[in-house]
C-alpha cells in the first residue's frame, strides 16, 4: 500500500501535493461554519428566510463579478498572487463575521468573501491545468476534490458540535484555516502562469470591456458557453439543498445542528471513498452524456426533500446528490482545462465558474420565493423542475454537438 501512494505521489509535481495539503487546511476550517452560516444569520437577525437567504445571493452575486476579475488577474499577473490574496481575505471576513450584528454588517462581509472566493477557484484551477498533463486531469482534479471532501468531512461534524456551544469557536477556526494556507502558498509555491504564451490578438469588433479582460474569444465559443449556460441553470437545484436543506429541516422538523452536521459530513465521505471508483468509469465516456446523468441524478437528489420528515430522510436526499456530484464536478473541471487554450485558461475557467456563481446567486432567492409565498416543499419541487430541463438541455447539446462532428467529418 505505501509503494503505491509513493507512485501517486511521486506521478504529479510537489507543488500540487501542497495544493492538496493547503486545500485540506482550509476547507476544513471554511466548513466549520458555512453549512450554519444561514442559521447563525437567523438567530442573529430574526428576519423571514428569503431576506436571510438573500445573503448568500448577495454574496454570490459579488462573486459572479469577481469570476471575470480572476480570470484576467490570473492570466496576467499569475496564479499565486490571486490565490494567496483570496485566502487571506476570505481569513479575515470570518474573523470579523462573528462580530457581526446587523443586517449591513452582515452584508458588507458577504460582499468581501464574494470578491475573494472566485480568485482562489480560478487561479487553482488554471495552476492546475499549468502542472497536470491532459491525460492526468481528470484523475488530479478527482484527487483534488478527495481531499477537499475529506476536509468538508470533518468540518461541518466539528463545527456543529463546536457551534452547538460556541459559534464563535468555528469561526475561528474557519479564519485560520484560511490564513494558515495563504502563508503555505507565499512561502513555498512557485509561480506557474507561463508569461512567454501567444496572446490572442485583440479582434477590431471587440468592446474595450471585452478586448481589456480577453473575453471575446470566449463568449465566441457557441458550444462551451451553450454548456455553461445549461449548467449555471442546473446547479441551481443542488445549491438549493445545500444552502436552505439546514434551515428547512431546523425549522420545519427540529433537527439540530449538532446532528445535521452529519449530512453534509456523510457527503464529504462519499466523495472521499466512492470519488476515484466513478472517476475510473465516468472517465471512459464523452463528457456530455455523462453531464447529463449526473444532472438528473442531482435533480433525484433534491427533488426527493419534499417526501422527506426526519434526520434519515434528509441524510437518504444527500446520498442520492452526492452520487450526481461525483459524476458532474471533476469531468466538467477536465473538460474547461482540455478545450481552454493555455494562454486563455483563467478566463475559460472564469467563464465555468461565473456559472457556478449564477447558481449560488439565483437558488436562495428562487427558494426563499418559493417557501414563503407557496409551501416549505415547493424548494424541492422547484429545485428538481430546474435539474430535469438542465438534464434534457444537455441530453440536446450532446446530440447536437455528434450530427456536428458528423458533417465535419463528411465534408
Amino acid at each position: 500500500m505505501f509503494y503505491k501512494l509513493r507512485l501517486l505521489y511521486n506521478e504529479y509535481p510537489r507543488q500540487y501535493w501542497l495544493m492538496i495539503a493547503g486545500i485540506v487546511i482550509s476547507t476544513a476550517g471554511g466548513s466549520m461554519i458555512w453549512p450554519f452560516l444561514l442559521i447563525y444569520a437567523s438567530g442573529k437577525l430574526n428576519l423571514p428566510l428569503s431576506t436571510v437567504a438573500m445573503l448568500i445571493s448577495i454574496n454570490a452575486g459579488t462573486g459572479l463579478f469577481a469570476s471575470f476579475l480572476a480570470g484576467t488577474l490570473a492570466d496576467k499577473v499569475g496564479r499565486k498572487v490571486v490565490m494567496v490574496f483570496s485566502l487571506a481575505l476570505n481569513g479575515i471576513a470570518y474573523l470579523f463575521l462573528m462580530r457581526a450584528e446587523t443586517y449591513q454588517h452582515f452584508v458588507i462581509l458577504m460582499v468581501l468573501i464574494g470578491l475573494s472566493n472566485p480568485l482562489y477557484q480560478v487561479g487553482a484551477d488554471a495552476m492546475l491545468a499549468d502542472m497536470i498533463p491532459s491525460e492526468k486531469r481528470t484523475d488530479a482534479y478527482a484527487i483534488n476534490r478527495i481531499a477537499n471532501n475529506a476536509a468538508f468531512g470533518i468540518g461541518p461534524a466539528v463545527g456543529g458540535f463546536l457551534a452547538s456551544t460556541s459559534y464563535n469557536l468555528a469561526f475561528y477556526g474557519a479564519g485560520a484555516g484560511f490564513i494558515i494556507y495563504s502563508l503555505l502558498l507565499s512561502f513555498l509555491a512557485h509561480e506557474t502562469l507561463d508569461k512567454t504564451a501567444s496572446i490572442t490578438k485583440a479582434d477590431p469588433s471587440e468592446t474595450p470591456i471585452q478586448s481589456a479582460g480577453g473575453y471575446a474569444h470566449v463568449f465566441r465559443d457557441k458550444g462551451y458557453m451553450a454548456f455553461v449556460s445549461l449548467m449555471s441553470v442546473g446547479l441551481i437545484a443542488p445549491t438549493m439543498l445545500w444552502i436552505l436543506m439546514p434551515v428547512y429541516a431546523k425549522m420545519n422538523f427540529g433537527i439540530p445542528e449538532v446532528q445535521y452536521g452529519w449530512i453534509p459530513t456523510t457527503n464529504a465521505f462519499m466523495c472521499v471513498f466512492i470519488q476515484y471508483a466513478v472517476t475510473k468509469v465516468t472517465r471512459r465516456h464523452n463528457t456530455l452524456p455523462v453531464m447529463a446523468a449526473g444532472m438528473f441524478i442531482y435533480a433525484m437528489g433534491v427533488g426527493s426533500v419534499a417526501l422527506m420528515t426526519n434526520f434519515w430522510g434528509f441524510w437518504l436526499s444527500m446520498v442520492i446528490l452526492t452520487f450526481g456530484e461525483l459524476t458532474i464536478v471533476p469531468t466538467a473541471s477536465k473538460y474547461v482545462a482540455d478545450i481552454a487554450p493555455a494562454n486563455m485558461r483563467g478566463r475559460y475557467m472564469s467563464v465555468y465558474w461565473f456559472g457556478w456563481g449564477m447558481a449560488r446567486t439565483l437558488s436562495p432567492l428562487i427558494g426563499g420565493f418559493l417557501n414563503d409565498n407557496f409551501f416549505p416543499q415547493a424548494i424541492w419541487i422547484g429545485g428538481i423542475s430546474i435539474g430535469l430541463i438542465s438534464t434534457l438541455g444537455l441530453i440536446l447539446l450532446n446530440n447536437l454537438t455528434k450530427a456536428r462532428a458528423a458533417l465535419r467529418a463528411i465534408s
